[in-house]
């Protein structure tokens, strides 16, 4: 049995709920630089990976708002096209890596990739906007992460000048700890804390027992 994880997944709704702040806050100061708007959907076909809690909430969010239908079914066929897509990239940087490959490189050869999120709908809105990640609710705005930063191509923000910039990896560092909570809770008997997936792969795993390592290993066949 799963123990409850409410108080875990309340604080990453009130870190979330902080990243939406953020957001608001730099919109409302620089609202000509700011020009994300419904129906843009450049930040969807960027790639980056969930850690266990925002992968178990964006999974939660997914099945209670979609629990059964064509919808769900056309979602979860889409996710399991880019997963399988996302291996191939995957094992092409691994192959690059062995090869002599700088990791610069192949992180800047990642981060041109560009794949369609399985939650963006025909008309270019988001299937669950209000359950995305916070890497998709800070987007459009500057961000830094490993001493580099970066901004939304489609933003008006004038190179050379200051602006409030978001660290992100002081976000990922508390969705760290919050994902190791889970295993320390659940008593997991894996490393559950080092555990990241793309959203696709979010969308299609069962969060249950098994998946979290509860209870002791089967016994093979």
């Amino acid at each position: 049995m799963i123990p409850d994880l409410s108080p875990i997944f309340a604080s990453y709704a009130t870190l979330r709920d902080e990243a939406d702040a953020i957001f608001a806050h730099v919109t409302a100061k620089y609202p000509e630089c700011v020009t994300c708007h419904e129906g843009c959907s450049d930040c969807c076909h960027a790639l980056f990976d969930l850690s266990l809690v925002e992968a178990m909430a964006v999974n939660a969010a997914f099945n209670a708002a979609f629990g059964h239908g064509r919808e769900r079914s056309d979602i979860l066929t889409r996710a399991s096209e880019i997963d399988r897509a996302l291996t191939r990239h995957k094992r092409e940087m691994f192959r690059a890596e062995k090869d002599g490959e700088s990791p610069r490189a192949i992180m800047a050869r990642a981060a041109s990739l560009r794949v369609r999120c399985p939650l963006l709908g025909a008309d270019d809105r988001c299937l669950l906007y209000d359950g995305r990640p916070i890497t998709c609710r800070l987007y459009g705005i500057p961000t830094e992460i490993g001493g580099e930063a970066h901004v939304c191509g489609l933003s008006r923000f004038d190179k050379g000048k200051s602006y409030p910039t978001v660290r992100l990896e002081r976000f990922q560092s508390r969705l760290d700890t919050l994902s190791r909570e889970i295993a320390e809770t659940v008593e997991s008997r894996f490393e559950l804390g080092e555990v990241y997936v793309p959203l696709s792969m979010a969308l299609l795993t069962r969060y249950d027992e098994n998946y979290l390592g509860i209870g002791p290993a089967r016994a093979e066949d």
